[in-house]
């Protein structure tokens, strides 16, 4: 013991290191540990042990790598790296797949998509499903997943809550037109979903009519719609054809989609025009609709118009789960006669035994209620199963003579129908009790719908 009395305490702590290092097993290949294993080891640290069986980085993190392939797992060892910040995902917009509002599981999202999932520039976390929905997360033409966000979520309590029953004839309505709309989009190879966008913007009514003066189920705007091939004149609004306005709107669309390339810049054109959005796309230096819905540049309808639609769209797919019970719609369907002279649809309802408000309906796009006295024929749209009935007594429905218009505060005096051209100040009120009318006569002879009435506008006001 007497050696161990002139040993200095450095020498023990060489000692009591050596013997440390010879017990931790390094290999005899003259491999050293390196400083800090030995400093860790020092503190009492749980250092990785170089072992000649760990040569895979894997293994540090339980050997799961090799569980999963003795699993028969399929998941991939080196999964590829993530995109860059600023990477661009206008492709998947392109996919068809995608346009079509095919299903797309999100573990099969491809990873240089990764970032179009969320509008931030910087890599985020996507938002969970509710309800275990993960499994079942669509893309579709919005290029978001379809689950809840606050700004869904808000525009469900609003149709749910707060416009429910105006709601619940809106999904009534849309559901009666909903295949024939699906079938003229099929045809122009646009996205199923867009028929949504008909339904957030009148409810599908033929008759509505904006403060724009937009009307129609695509509440087209006069200009646009002459411009796509509709008629708009005194007699024929095809604004308010449900067929027609479908096509104009389907090829709108479709030109919407070829100048901006994505679809919900081509919703938010169709909802503000082509301009504005091209103006704001301008001013910001953005390249999707995601980014300048954060701005200003827009109106705050054609911000939330996207989110809108998909709201809609959430509650017509599965109204059970918001408390919409919806009973089996009948379906628009109807036959057509030729008309070959103006006849007035009150006259054919007497004839034919088919209430007026039938045909009005069949035909929103008649604005008097009469074919029109220009056409040398008109396809005029009867019930299904009148047709071979209503053909023969054509003939014996006196056909309808327009006046000499009155003018600005005239009238015709004759005996035959009369004409009113409304003046500032004028209602429908009025209107009546100038000439001896009911208010009720009044819109059932014009074809009117509301008591909206503007300056300029010519009323039927004889027998």
């Amino acid at each position: 013991m007497s050696e161990w009395r002139n040993v200095t305490p450095g020498g023990l702590v060489g000692l009591f290191l050596g013997a440390l290092l010879v017990g931790s097993g390094i290999p005899g290949e003259g491999t050293c540990a390196s400083a800090e294993q030995v400093e860790d080891q020092l503190q009492g640290t749980q250092a990785v042990p170089l072992t000649e069986h760990q040569t895979d980085p894997s293994a540090a993190d339980g050997q799961s790598q090799s569980a999963a392939v003795q699993n028969g797992s399929p998941e991939v060892a080196n999964p590829p790296e993530a995109p860059a910040p600023d990477a661009r995902a206008t492709d998947l917009e392109l996919q068809p797949e995608v346009m079509l509002g095919t299903p797309v599981k999100a573990s099969a999202m491809p990873w240089r998509f990764a970032e179009s999932l969320t509008p931030s520039r910087e890599p985020a976390a996507t938002p969970a499903p509710i309800d275990g929905a993960a499994e079942d997360a669509e893309q579709s033409i919005f290029n978001v997943p379809t689950v809840l966000n606050h700004k869904v979520e808000r525009h469900i309590r609003f149709f749910n809550v707060a416009i429910r029953d105006r709601f619940e004839q809106w999904l009534t309505r849309f559901n009666h037109y909903k295949p024939l709309v699906e079938r003229i989009l099929s045809e122009f190879d646009l996205p199923s979903d867009l028929v949504f966008l008909s339904l957030v913007e009148s409810g599908f009514n033929p008759h509505a009519y904006s403060r724009a003066r937009a009307t129609g189920p695509w509440q087209f705007m006069r200009s646009t719609a002459k411009l796509y091939g509709l008629r708009v004149d005194d007699y024929v609004d095809e604004r308010r054809d449900p067929i027609k306005s479908t096509v104009a709107a389907a090829r709108y669309l479709r030109d919407l989609y070829d100048l901006f390339g994505t679809w919900p810049l081509a919703m938010a054109a169709y909802n503000a025009g082509e301009g504005k959005v091209l103006r704001a796309l301008q001013k910001t230096q953005a390249e999707s609709f995601w980014e300048i819905a954060q701005t200003r540049h827009l109106r705050r309808e054609t911000r939330e118009y996207v989110t809108r639609i998909l709201a809609a769209s959430m509650i017509a797919k599965n109204p059970d789960r918001y408390g919409f019970s919806q009973a089996q719609p009948d379906l628009h369907e109807f036959e057509e006669v030729v008309v070959r002279r103006p006849i007035l649809l009150q006259d054919l309802a007497k004839v034919s035994g088919v209430s007026s408000q039938e045909f009005r309906r069949l035909n929103p796009e008649l604005r008097r209620g009469v074919t029109p006295p220009d056409d040398a024929e008109y396809h005029l749209k009867v019930p299904v199963g009148t047709k071979a009935t209503i053909e023969p007594l054509l003939d014996r429905i006196p056909s309808w003579k327009l006046s000499k218009p009155a003018g600005i505060g005239g009238r015709d005096r004759g005996g035959s129908p009369d004409w009113y051209r409304v003046r500032v100040g004028d209602s429908l009120w009025t209107i009546a009790k100038r000439f001896r009318l009911s208010v009720r006569d009044l819109r059932a002879r014009n074809n009117l719908t509301s008591r909206l009435i503007r300056p300029g506008d010519l009323l039927a006001i004889g027998p």
